[in-house]
């Protein structure tokens, strides 16, 4: 019988796990991307929700849950911390999104991920969601570092019509897409998703970034897969879990495609949600506070995992701080990409999700969005800071616990704490409370005036914000073409 010493375990251990460290970062991977749009965090299965969603519970158990990861309260803002791996206060999109007749985009100086994957040999796609700008078609994905673009450049349209405020929204590269009029839009992004993943070239390295047009509104989804979710009485909510449901089984196809073609052993699966989900259109947080649009825990704080064939640990949950600012210089690190110029705010956290080492990022700026620096007013989504544990909030929207109607007799939410319509200044120990009950801030003075000194930091670096108001010749021109187009040279 074998004996190996405590040692020689040891250092063996260490042998497996560099070796399978040098997998991942000697050989390019294979990177994909699912966002999936307005997502909550109790709209997914290992949550606790009474939802079907057996692929992503399947991916994630087979790889790392990121538990402590966090997004930005609402959609252009996540994807412009995504691609440029900067706060939304350094690319002037700190405010709310981008409306289809606005001129605004993220800023064309910033080279985003698929540019510097593309600069190493990367093959770079994108089937979905762009929102983040197409005045001018240099906005727009086609220029932007994408091979390929399949998907509509707003922040929501209708599944079936693609059509949003009575103009088609719906682009094969530059070419307006007519002919999938009564198309659910999600089975047209599958097809062309897995006709990229057939049709790629081995030899190189892949890039495909895959933000669903799903669980965003409208409520829409197939007939069948509604009926399935009869049990919830309430339709919104019935309609949000079809959608989930759906989109599930998309995420299975996709990930049947990659194994099937042999590209799953060297790929990275990566799983997030944009932001928290929102009450109004079925999706619930449950149990943190807050949703969508805010910066309490449930707009904030993201559903994600890391999974794939390249994922070096299996069946863990990484509890480190993440953001989503992190994947710009995790993934190019990984690329070979170079980090030159790059004055971002993301942190390269691979050995963090892929090792167990305690996380380079020890704080996040969640946001700094007020008018004239002033008191919160409607659309504003107020300070909040996260250094370590604590979690400062200034000038806040007041939020409350929304209760799924799956889990109550009745379909009310539950009352807001208190009847302030702004939270001033609030301080949580979000480890020790993540539901936001306790306000320490009395207790807590000295570090409430530390975390301010932060926020100041942050505040003499702030863009101020680049949108601009709607411009008419956008409706002219999507008049014109029949479809939501760039009207500027």
């Amino acid at each position: 019988m074998l004996v190996i010493s405590v040692k020689t375990r040891y250092f063996l251990c260490v042998f497996l796990i560099t070796t399978i460290g040098r997998t991942v970062e000697d050989k390019l991977p294979n990177i994909v991307f699912m966002l999936v749009d307005d997502l909550g965090w109790f709209d997914v299965s290992y949550h606790g929700a009474k939802i079907n969603t057996d692929n992503i519970d399947s991916l994630s158990k087979e790889g790392i849950i990121l538990d402590n990861y966090y997004v930005q309260p609402i959609c252009t803002p996540t994807r412009s911390a995504l691609m440029s791996g900067r706060y939304p206060i350094h690319t002037g999109l700190q405010h709310g999104i981008i409306y289809p007749p606005s001129p605004s985009g993220l800023p064309l100086h910033f080279k985003i991920l698929p540019e510097k994957l593309k600069e190493v040999g990367y093959a770079t796609h994108m089937v979905g969601k762009w929102h983040l700008g197409f005045y001018k078609w240099d906005y727009t994905p086609t220029f932007r570092g994408f091979d390929s673009f399949l998907g509509f450049y707003c922040g929501a349209e209708h599944f079936y019509t693609h059509q949003i405020l009575g103009y088609l929204d719906f682009r094969d590269g530059r070419r307006i897409l007519k002919e999938e009029n009564g198309t659910y839009a999600t089975d047209v992004y599958t097809k062309r998703t897995q006709e990229i993943i057939r049709s790629h070239d081995h030899s190189k390295p892949l890039f495909l970034y895959l933000p669903f047009q799903n669980v965003h509104d409208p409520l829409e989804a197939p007939s069948e897969y509604i009926e399935k979710y009869s049990f919830i009485t309430d339709k919104t909510r019935q309609i949000h879990a079809a959608k989930i449901d759906y989109t599930d089984k998309a995420i299975g196809n996709i990930t049947r495609t990659l194994k099937e073609t042999g590209l799953w052993e060297n790929t990275l699966l990566i799983f997030s949600t944009d932001n928290g989900g929102i009450h109004l259109y079925g999706g619930y947080n449950w149990p943190l506070r807050g949703e969508k649009t805010t910066l309490w825990e449930g707009g904030v704080r993201g559903v994600a995992f890391v999974s794939g064939g390249l994922v070096p640990r299996k069946g863990v949950v990484c509890k480190e701080l993440l953001h989503v600012t992190d994947w710009y210089p995790t993934l190019t690190h990984l690329a070979g990409c170079s980090d030159k110029n790059d004055a971002i705010d993301g942190v390269d956290v691979w050995k963090t999700i892929a090792y167990d080492q305690p996380s380079p990022r020890t704080e996040i700026l969640h946001n700094i969005d007020l008018p004239n620096n002033a008191t919160s007013a409607p659309g504003y989504e107020g300070i909040a800071v996260r250094m370590g544990d604590m979690k400062l909030m200034l000038n806040v929207p007041n939020s409350t616990w929304y209760i799924p109607p799956e889990m109550k007799d009745d379909t009310t939410c539950c009352k807001t704490d208190g009847t302030t319509t702004v939270i001033t200044e609030a301080l949580y120990n979000i480890t020790a409370d993540p539901t936001e009950r306790t306000d320490l801030s009395s207790k807590y003075p000295d570090l409430v005036h530390k975390m301010k000194d932060r926020v100041q930091y942050y505040m003499k670096g702030l863009v101020p914000p680049i949108m601009k108001p709607n411009d008419p010749t956008a409706y002219e021109t999507a008049k014109k073409n029949g479809a939501w187009s760039p009207w500027e040279e």
